[in-house]
């Protein structure tokens, strides 16, 4: 038995979101284009195809923090039975890791990118040098995070994937003089559970760990946020169960569930955030956006929502083999807020 909660630890079950909800780089569309060995040839361009597999880099100096009590295996599994054999996810995740890719163009700026997973597992997928060099066409140092899970008995217990979040965060602004990036010009996105994620980072500024290096000694704060089709919603009607579960619990006190809202976190002081949420998603409702344009508005925060009629969930950054319609207005509105 796994230590993640939950009965399936190897397999998607019957929560849609752990099968093709989580997707968050090349759009569930494109990947499902005649057959799926098809739709992927025509999915990715030619780099992603044929380029040497990306290099993670561990981002603590040594194990990461309080896993003392952890022995589960970090397991990489199809996101898929039908799907391509380099389509994973992650379980147990042990050695969270950071990818980076670089602009040929840069533009001073940099983005990290969170994926989903319910907090189940993190859904890196076959896409994931699809979705960094996306964003590297558009200028941006593109940073990819492999994040641990709450589910598995970390000493931070939910903090645990936003310790990840935090660190890997410091080590881009640590290295950002010497790649040409403005250290007030970078910003973070998240997909669906990484969406949750992406929120804590940008609107939570405790530390939730003691200094490890000089990397550390790095401000945490982002210069804006963008949020796909994102949890936030815990121990309300709307919430995504699946992710409640792992990170609090099935069953939280509201005190629990209200500190893990990522629209309670929202204050004067938080990041400008564009959210882009599909009104028809059955996996995260779209009251999870919805209350975060709220709280955002309510706070006088600078925010913007792409909130299509249909999309569902994990539509990604392409559609049919083009760049989605909310990435325009994303860009756009990134470069009005110095992004």
């Amino acid at each position: 038995m796994g230590s993640l909660r939950g009965s399936d630890s190897t397999s998607a079950g019957g929560d849609p979101s752990l099968r093709w909800g989580d997707d968050w780089g090349v759009s569930r569309r494109v990947l499902l284009g005649g057959t799926v060995a098809a739709g992927v040839a025509t999915a990715l361009p030619a780099f992603a195809q044929s380029a040497a597999p990306l290099a993670y880099r561990p981002i603590w100096p040594g194990n990461a923090p309080g896993g003392e009590r952890v022995t589960e295996a970090e397991q990489e599994i199809p996101r898929s039975a039908t799907g391509p054999k380099d389509d994973t996810a992650f379980l147990h995740v042990r050695t969270p890791t950071m990818t980076h890719i670089a602009p040929a163009k840069p533009n001073g700026a940099a983005i990290l990118l969170i994926p989903g997973g319910g907090y189940l597992r993190v859904a890196i997928g076959n896409g994931a040098r699809a979705l960094l060099q996306f964003f590297a066409d558009r200028g941006y140092h593109a940073y990819l995070l492999k994040y641990r899970l709450p589910g598995d008995p970390w000493a931070a217990g939910p903090d645990a994937p936003l310790q990840d979040a935090q660190r890997a965060l410091r080590l881009i602004k640590a290295e950002a003089k010497g790649y040409g990036v403005a250290l007030d010009r970078i910003g973070v996105m998240g997909f669906s559970a990484g969406g949750h994620l992406a929120a804590m980072l940008a609107y939570r500024g405790d530390s939730t760990y003691p200094a490890m290096d000089v990397a550390d000694s790095q401000p945490l704060g982002v210069r804006a946020a963008g949020l796909l089709y994102p949890v936030a919603l815990m121990g309300v009607d709307g919430t995504h169960r699946g992710s409640q579960d792992q990170l609090i619990g099935k069953n939280p006190t509201p005190d629990r569930a209200l500190r893990a809202r990522t629209d309670a976190r929202i204050t004067t002081a938080s990041p400008p955030t564009f959210i882009a949420h599909a009104i028809d998603d059955r996996v995260v409702p779209v009251d999870n956006g919805l209350a975060l344009l709220a709280a955002l508005r309510r706070a006088k925060v600078p925010a913007e929502a792409y909130l299509p009629e249909i999309g569902g969930h994990g539509f990604g950054v392409t559609s049919e083999g083009q760049p989605a319609a909310w990435t325009a207005l994303f860009f756009e509105w990134a470069k009005r807020h110095g992004l």
